[in-house]
């Protein structure tokens, strides 16, 4: 970049000392001609000008020979001016050179920025613009003919993301910058190169942390087809048989989702059988038998059991299954399954189908429509309502504690977790199963119902219960266990324990996530 910057600064050092040499030669070859026209500097300059601008209004012309060849020569320097004035204006059309103006005519508006521009950036940039029109909708990659022409005002400018920031120059509302393509190696490299810069980050991966620096945020395909899918079709009390088939990327997200928020009763005992391999999973959460029993069916817990063996044979199971989620991670593979259990099988319960396309007359998920929305991919109504959690849980203790700053991604992430369970609280409160959304008037009657059996002792202990098998979930999930003081190296806790064992402030604890819906209610 210097060296442009340099040889740009030599060519124009060097085209000015030529004009002006030229208008010298011209002056002294003309001053001192008894019928010259042209005898001043001044008179030269003039020429000069209207020679090469084309506009020759013949008050001046050159009248010795050596004025002749310079006139010669700055006419021919006009035809090439008009050349280059004219492919700059083309240049400046075609490329990105108005794009970027219009775009400087717009920083006090919202910025959304996506390096490429394929189904899963076309699907949320739209979401966004349904959300709030008063944005710029910005794609860094060309569109491709074959490719839909989005129905939403958009800017097409191939230039890098600090190229943006800077256009911004830090006026007007944020600039957000969205790397959308599933690579870790390639795309996600590219966003920790963007830590320096004032925006907020969002990249897609595979795999790795959620947030890396204070600008930096991972985001998971699978698992927000995972929250989105269980939000959709949350846990019904009726159900005690679940069976997914496809343990790949979106069967285990599924499955840690389920782990995470379908608590809905103190009794509940759901079976969750999953045909795939377990290894790995296992492994690495190698805690989850203090909170599940993994192996076998239990009448008293939730349990996980895994069938190395083809699902085909399973018939009898298949048959009582409340639900059969279909998701392995091919698409068409996970169809193929669906036919063969729809042909060959006495199906009483529902069966749930991954499909990144609507499909009418099944019980479809994981559409892009669904997964690539501001909420699942920037989380900020979840992450709202993790922030009001945690001051209320500092509120509801004695020992001091962390403001959602200060929190590292685990206990950020059990904000977020307890966050993700309100909707089933909601369920729990008002006794109906339809409930899917959140909207203000059931918040508001949930928060009236809470606070009106919450007097009741046993009611409180059971809404406490609840929220204490949740949160034991999560920390088993991440392997913590019990410790007779709280250790977060050693991922040690002393609220390792029955729920009866808790002291009265740490059940007080629990009462943070419930309150929480009084805030959600103003909120909305």
């Amino acid at each position: 970049m210097k060296r442009r910057k340099k040889i740009y600064l030599y060519m124009t050092a060097a085209l000015i000392l030529l004009y002006f040499g030229l208008v010298s030669l011209l002056y002294f070859s003309e001053y001192s001609s008894g019928s010259a026209m042209i005898r001043t500097f001044g008179d030269a300059v003039w020429y000069s000008l209207v020679t090469l601008t084309t506009v020759g209004y013949g008050d001046l012309t050159p009248v010795t020979p050596l004025g002749y060849a310079v006139g010669v020569v700055f006419l021919l320097l006009s035809a090439g001016i008009m050349m280059t004035l004219f492919g700059a204006v083309i240049s400046f059309v075609t490329s990105e050179g108005l794009p970027l103006l219009l775009l400087g005519l717009q920083r006090k508006k919202d910025w959304y920025y996506f390096a490429d521009y394929g189904p899963e950036s076309y699907t949320l940039a739209a979401n966004i613009y349904k959300e709030d029109p008063n944005t710029v909708i910005i794609f860094g990659e060309k569109r491709e003919d074959q490719m839909e022409f989005p129905d939403y005002p958009c800017l097409f400018i191939s230039v890098s993301p600090s190229r943006i920031v800077a256009c911004k120059k830090n006026k007007g509302k944020k600039c957000r910058v969205f790397l959308m393509k599933e690579n870790d190696i390639g795309v996600n490299s590219r966003a920790v190169d963007l830590y320096r810069l004032p925006v907020e980050v969002y990249a897609r991966t595979t795999n790795g942390q959620d947030h890396v620096s204070g600008n930096i945020n991972f985001f998971h395909s699978y698992d927000c087809c995972a929250r989105q899918y269980w939000r959709s079709k949350p846990l019904c009390s009726h159900e005690d048989t679940i069976i997914i088939i496809g343990f790949g990327n979106y069967g285990r997200c599924i499955l840690e989702r389920a782990i995470l928020i379908n608590i809905i009763s103190a009794d509940q005992h759901v079976a969750y059988h999953i045909f795939g391999d377990p290894r790995r999973f296992l492994a690495m959460h190698s805690h989850l038998r203090e909170t599940f029993s993994v192996g076998a069916v239990s009448d008293t817990i939730d349990s996980l059991i895994f069938h190395d063996d083809a699902w085909e044979t399973y018939h009898e199971l298949l048959e009582r299954a409340d639900r059969i989620i279909i998701c392995p991670d091919d698409e068409p593979e996970g169809w193929n399954i669906f036919w063969r259990l729809n042909r060959y099988y006495r199906i009483r319960g529902q069966i749930d189908l991954h499909s990144s396309r609507k499909a009418p007359g099944v019980s479809y998920f994981g559409t892009n429509e669904e997964i690539y929305t501001p909420n699942q991919i920037m989380r900020t109504g979840l992450n709202k309502a993790a922030i009001m959690i945690n001051e209320l849980f500092r509120s509801s203790v004695s020992y001091p504690t962390y403001s959602w700053e200060e929190l590292d991604d685990l206990h950020r992430e059990s904000k977020i977790a307890a966050a993700d369970h309100i909707l089933m609280k909601i369920r729990v409160l008002l006794k109906d199963e339809t409930i899917t959304e959140l909207t203000s008037g059931t918040v508001e009657k949930a928060y009236r119902t809470y606070c009106e059996t919450k007097t009741d002792k046993s009611m409180q202990d059971m809404y406490r219960r609840l929220d204490h098998m949740r949160w034991l979930r999560f920390y088993t999930f991440y392997n913590w266990s019990y410790g007779p003081a709280r250790d977060d190296a050693a991922r040690q806790h002393p609220m390792f324990c029955p729920y009866a064992e808790l002291t009265e402030e740490q059940k007080r604890e629990r009462d943070a996530a419930w309150e929480l819906l009084g805030s959600i209610s103003s909120a909305l």
